[in-house]
């Protein structure tokens, strides 16, 4: 009766061993052929070289954007405009500042005065939110401190 019994857990364990070894064998198949590699080796082999690949290019994306950010920090980010009457009638504000500034602050002030006669455009550059070789009118500073 205990050799009946050993032979029964024996059977058993025989077969829960041969399904386990099933199961991997035709999970090897199915990854051998839709690889279409002989061996796991092969596999490995490939998903290494395209790791190094996508590393490689994950490195020269970086280049990329570390270029554009420095490229960045010279363009206009940062805008203000202020509305005013430029010679205190009642024509309404028509005229305007327009401050451009790049992440630095430096830039450029536009002042458009509206007269009956048309339209007079200046620029000032600023640097630093200063204006660099004339001083800025109240309205061009506030348009500079709005950009900030």
């Amino acid at each position: 009766m205990i050799t009946n019994l050993a032979m029964a857990f024996f059977f058993g364990w025989l077969v829960v061993l041969s399904f386990v070894v099933y199961k991997i064998r035709n999970h090897y198949v199915q990854l051998t052929s839709r690889t279409r590699r002989r061996s796991i080796d092969d596999i490995l082999d490939e998903v290494i070289r395209q790791a190094e690949a996508v590393e490689h290019n994950q490195q020269d994306l970086k280049k990329e954007l570390d270029e554009v950010q420095s490229h960045l920090k010279g363009s206009y980010q940062k805008m203000g405009l202020v509305r005013f009457n430029a010679f205190g009638k009642s024509e309404g504000e028509q005229s305007f500042v327009l401050a451009l500034l790049n992440e630095l602050g430096n830039g450029v002030v536009v002042n458009f005065i509206y007269i009956h006669d048309g339209i007079r455009v200046y620029a000032k550059p600023v640097k630093a939110g200063k204006g660099e070789q004339h001083e800025l009118s109240v309205e061009e500073n506030e348009a500079v401190k709005q950009a900030k």
